[in-house]
């Protein structure tokens, strides 16, 4: 993703790459450190690991900027309230997921929840490559929740993220997940709603990570200059009213 953003950087007249930085004991041609980037940007885009991002927002809010944009998924709730804590000192937009079509998709997934009874049962699909390291994706968590708001319910009073064995009838109301961790796929959700007598299944595929580059780039555009403050991509789409 790092290679991505500055392709999609790169291309974009707009926008100059001020700097580049990895891990700190990461070193090689064009990068620098984490201090000099944050000294050199208006805005910095990071798809690291939740861990680097706080320290990244903690180290920016202490500076009073620049603004970030976040993509990390994986969160534990502690390293959300940091992030939150930070964001009372500088603009951050964090999305799990910065494509435009999926996005939309997270419209329809909760429209389609709110129109559909509980007689609509609804499974979450998701597929990734061998090498992400949490399931389900925070996409897929974000489907959920977008479902759970339709209903008018918790995800976590919901959600059923497995099963295994004699597990007896699904219970109504129930929000499933089901994940697939597989050589290159870059990304694959779909949400169904199966009632007795049809199906209807909303779905996103990816097929170049630079449309989650590019989605991050204008999140970046759209975040520059703006108050402190913790954003979506709902704010950068004007899904919102916020922003």
């Amino acid at each position: 993703m790092g290679r991505a953003v500055a392709a999609a950087a790169e291309a974009d007249p707009d926008v100059v790459v001020a700097a580049r930085f990895d891990r700190p004991d990461l070193t090689g041609e064009g990068l620098v450190s984490q201090g000099e980037a944050l000294a050199a940007s208006d805005v910095i885009i990071d798809f690291t690991l939740p861990a680097a991002s706080v320290a990244l927002a903690r180290a920016a809010a202490a500076r009073g900027g620049p603004a970030l944009v976040i993509g990390p998924t994986g969160w534990a709730d502690d390293q959300l309230a940091a992030v939150a804590k930070a964001a009372a000192k500088v603009a951050i937009v964090r999305a799990g997921n910065y494509s435009l079509g999926l996005n939309m998709l997270l419209g329809l997934v909760e429209q389609a929840a709110r129109a559909l009874g509980p007689e609509y049962d609804i499974e979450i699909f998701e597929a990734h490559h061998r090498r992400k390291v949490d399931a389900p994706s925070g996409t897929a968590l974000m489907l959920g929740e977008a479902a759970a708001r339709g209903r008018g319910v918790s995800l976590s009073n919901a959600a059923r993220r497995a099963r295994d064995g004699l597990t007896g009838a699904r219970p109504e109301g129930e929000i499933g997940f089901s994940v697939v961790r597989a050589g290159g796929i870059v990304g694959e959700h779909s949400v169904t709603f199966a009632a007795e007598d049809e199906i209807l299944t909303l779905s996103h595929s990816a097929r170049d990570r630079g449309l989650f580059a590019r989605g991050a780039l204008a999140a970046a555009h759209w975040v520059a200059g703006k108050p402190a403050g913790l954003y979506d991509m709902g704010d950068v789409l004007g899904f919102s009213k916020r922003g």
